[in-house]
Order: structure tokens, then C-alpha cells, then sequence
């Protein structure tokens, strides 16, 4: 293979092939944004005196043009390009000569593939936010239109005490919270700025890291240019601990909601259009929509080990390990993304049985507000206690169903209000705007 790289040595096909890997097919999640790290890259690269003004402007707009193309599904990596990098260099050539082959001063492929791993991060972290937030908003819907409603609380699998589909909607949305803030972390860890720490050692240019890093919105710099390339498959892995954290917790919702829908509990109804039926058994409507979420999300809680068994044992440095990082990580989002959007359409369009303790079988659930009665009479607690459950044993317990629970985060005080609260607070420190309003000047206005 000869490209912009090769010098003298020629890669026999095998070997090609072998290094290369997919990494064409996974440097198309990047196209754009090293578009943009280019943009930002040589607009400093003018201010430092390595490119005319005039060059600088011709540049742009051929960026701008190759930006346009990628956003219309017209961007390929030609066979014999090795990566995303090569390709937009190489039409730039094509199109300008050597004015093209100016842009790569003061950086490499190591800090170019950084820079643009973080810009697609930033953007897939904020759909993650979305999503996650909508799906939020769902679970919070439920939880105040059921919130009266009561169904039997389990431990160990056993009927334990009352429970309301308030309690159960609501757990899950201020799980959520507390997987936003994961995300939030990594959106911190991931919105600094790579770009001029070269092959991981500087550069002899005159940089401006500064301008490159507000020209893309970053918060700051990675500062120390080691600890920038140190930075590949950190950032990666704990990119990948929040989007696990976020998946445990859908695939511990979907388990719950697939065990409600079947016929020996029935407290739920999930929608037809999320269930199928069995190829003999004319009576089934299997969770196949939850089934299959729980376990995408079950594996995407595997990535962050995936990524560490990938770079755990390596000095700092690059190496071309490094590469195959993006095999694992870069088509989790879109799966996870995939996996917010069905749990919410579900949770939307679910059914609540309000009938659920008619039944007997749920009658000892009350056992304990019968306790908690005793006691509040006067019975100390562990008499009451005794005696219920020789109630029970001698079949005399006849269960109070009008139970009073006031305390914060109970049933009949499920402080939503305050959970829709902390996630208010969480979203509004991710400051999207800034970057937005970064890009949104790198690609439409001449700098």
C-alpha cells in the first residue's frame, strides 16, 4: 500500500490487511470531527506564521465542503487509504496541491485521533443525556399517574411489604439521576483539549493550544502533552463506566418489567407491538423487546473491562494496541442509544394492574404495618412481632390494607419533586452551549 505515510518500506497485502483491521470502517465515526480538528488546527496554524492568510481561507472552505459531504452520507475512505486522516489530507491535496499538505504541521496522527475521538465522545455523551433525560421524564410520568396504586415488595423473591407502582416508576428514575452524574463526570473528563500534544512529546512549532482548545468549545487543555496521550483508553474506559452504570440500570428495569408481564405475577401489561408469539403455543406474548434490551445492556456493562484488558499493561506512549479500542467502544452508543429509546417507548405505553392485592396470596405483605400498629399502641416491639407471627402460623392474621407511610421517599411521600430536582441540577452543569456555540463559528464563519 503507498500513501502520504509510507516511505520506502511496501506492506505486503497480508500484512496490510492485518494491521489496518477496521479500522476504515471505524475512522467513518470520526470523518466529521477530524474535519473539525483540522479547522481548528490550521486556523492556529496561521496565527503562528505556517500559513498564509489566503491559504488558510482556501483551506476552510475546502473543509467546510468535505464537512458538508460527510454529513451527506458522500464521504468514503478509498480503498488503499489507510484512515480518516489520510483521506481528508488527500482531497485537500487533490484540490489544492501543496497547500494541502500543509496541515499536518505541529501535530500527528496520535493527537489528531485523540481530538477527534473526544469531539465524537461530546457528541454521543450529550445524546446519551437526551435520551437518558426523556426516559427520565417517562418513569416520573408513571410514577405520579400510579403513584396510589400498590403492588407486593419482594426480598429474596419473596412477598415482603407494600409496594406502589410510584415506588417502583420513581426508584428507577432517580437511579437515573445518579447515572446522569456518571455521565456528567465523564463529559468533565472528556472536554479537554489534546490537540498540539503531537506523538505524545510537543512540538517545536510555536503552538497555540489555547486558541485550539476554545475554537472547539473544550473546558481546558490536557496540559502535560505525555499525560494527553496517556489519555487514550483512559478516556475511552471511563466513558464506558458511565454508559455501564446507565445500562445496569435499564437491564435491572427491563428484568423487573419482563417478570411482571408474565402470567404468574400480571402486574403489568407490556404493548403488543413490544412482545411476540411462540411458533406453537398460540396463548404467549414473550417480552422480546425487554429480553433483548437486558441483554445488550448486560453486555455493554462488559466494555469497560473490554477497554482495560485492551491498555491495562501498557507504559505510556502510544501503541498501535490502542487501535483496537474502537472495535468495542464506538458502536456502543448507537446500542445503548437504541436500548433508552425502546425502554422509553415501553415504560410509555405500559399497563399497571390496580388490582394487584385483591388476591389473597398477598395478604402477609401487611404483616408489618400490623407490628408497627402494636407498637405505636404500646406493645413493645418484639411481642408484637411474636405475636403476629403466631397470627399467621394459626391462620387468625387479617390484614389492614389502609396503610399510612409519610416519611421521605415512602409511599405516601415520593419526593419526585426532588428528584426531578437533582437531575435538573445535574443536566444544567453540563454548559452544552459553549460548545455549540464553538462549532457552530468553526463551520460557518471565517475565523
Amino acid at each position: 500500500m503507498d500513501n502520504i505515510w509510507t516511505k520506502s518500506v511496501h506492506m505486503t497485502s497480508e500484512i496490510e490487511k492485518f494491521t489496518i483491521g477496521r479500522d476504515r470502517e471505524m475512522d467513518m465515526y470520526l470523518a466529521k470531527y477530524d474535519v473539525m480538528g483540522s479547522m481548528a488546527h490550521i486556523t492556529m496554524l496561521e496565527t503562528i506564521g505556517l500559513l498564509e492568510k489566503q491559504e488558510l481561507d482556501t483551506l476552510l472552505e475546502e473543509l467546510r465542503a468535505i464537512y458538508q459531504d460527510i454529513e451527506a452520507g458522500k464521504f468514503v475512505i478509498e480503498e488503499g487509504v489507510e484512515d480518516v486522516h489520510s483521506q481528508v489530507e488527500l482531497l485537500l491535496t487533490r484540490r489544492l496541491g501543496d497547500t494541502g499538505k500543509k496541515i499536518h504541521s505541529g501535530r500527528s496522527r496520535n493527537d489528531q485521533v485523540l481530538v477527534d475521538l473526544k469531539l465524537f465522545i461530546r457528541d454521543q455523551l450529550r445524546e446519551l443525556v437526551q435520551l437518558t433525560k426523556q426516559l427520565f421524564d417517562e418513569l416520573i410520568a408513571q410514577s405520579n399517574r400510579y403513584k396510589d396504586v400498590l403492588m407486593p415488595g419482594y426480598t429474596h423473591l419473596q412477598v415482603a411489604m407494600p409496594s406502589s407502582f410510584g415506588l417502583w416508576f420513581g426508584a428507577y428514575a432517580e437511579s437515573l439521576v445518579d447515572d446522569m452524574q456518571y455521565l456528567l463526570a465523564a463529559w468533565k473528563i472528556t472536554n479537554r483539549n489534546p490537540l498540539g500534544s503531537a506523538a505524545g512529546y510537543g512540538s517545536s512549532f510555536p503552538l497555540n493550544r489555547q486558541l485550539t482548545t476554545d475554537l472547539l468549545g473544550f473546558d481546558s487543555m490536557d496540559y502535560n502533552v505525555v499525560y494527553a496521550q496517556m489519555g487514550r483508553g483512559k478516556t475511552e474506559r471511563n466513558v464506558a463506566f458511565s454508559m455501564a452504570s446507565l445500562a445496569g440500570t435499564i437491564a435491572k428495569m427491563a428484568f423487573d418489567a419482563c417478570m411482571f408481564n408474565s402470567q404468574n405475577f400480571g402486574f403489568v401489561k407490556l404493548p403488543d407491538d413490544c412482545t411476540t408469539g411462540s411458533s406453537i403455543m398460540p396463548h404467549k406474548k414473550n417480552p422480546d423487546v425487554f429480553e433483548l434490551t437486558r441483554a445488550k445492556c448486560n453486555k455493554l456493562q462488559a466494555l469497560p473491562q473490554t477497554i482495560t484488558l485492551i491498555m491495562n499493561n501498557l507504559p505510556c506512549g502510544y501503541f498501535r494496541d490502542l487501535q483496537i479500542i474502537k472495535e468495542a467502544f464506538l458502536p456502543a452508543f448507537d446500542e445503548l442509544k437504541d436500548c433508552l429509546i425502546m425502554s422509553a417507548y415501553i415504560i410509555n405505553k405500559m399497563k399497571v394492574n390496580e388490582h394487584i392485592l385483591d388476591n389473597k396470596i398477598y395478604d402477609p405483605i401487611f404483616s408489618v404495618e400490623e407490628v408497627n400498629r402494636l407498637a405505636r399502641e404500646g406493645m413493645p416491639f418484639r411481642d408484637a412481632y411474636k405475636k403476629v407471627g403466631l397470627d399467621i402460623e394459626a391462620g387468625r392474621f387479617t390484614p389492614c390494607k389502609d396503610i399510612h407511610h409519610t416519611h421521605e421517599g415512602s409511599i405516601g411521600n415520593l419526593c419526585n419533586d426532588r428528584i426531578e430536582t437533582l437531575m435538573d441540577q445535574t443536566l444544567a452543569s453540563f454548559h452544552f452551549e459553549k460548545m455549540d456555540q464553538a462549532l457552530a463559528q468553526l463551520l460557518t464563519k471565517k475565523l
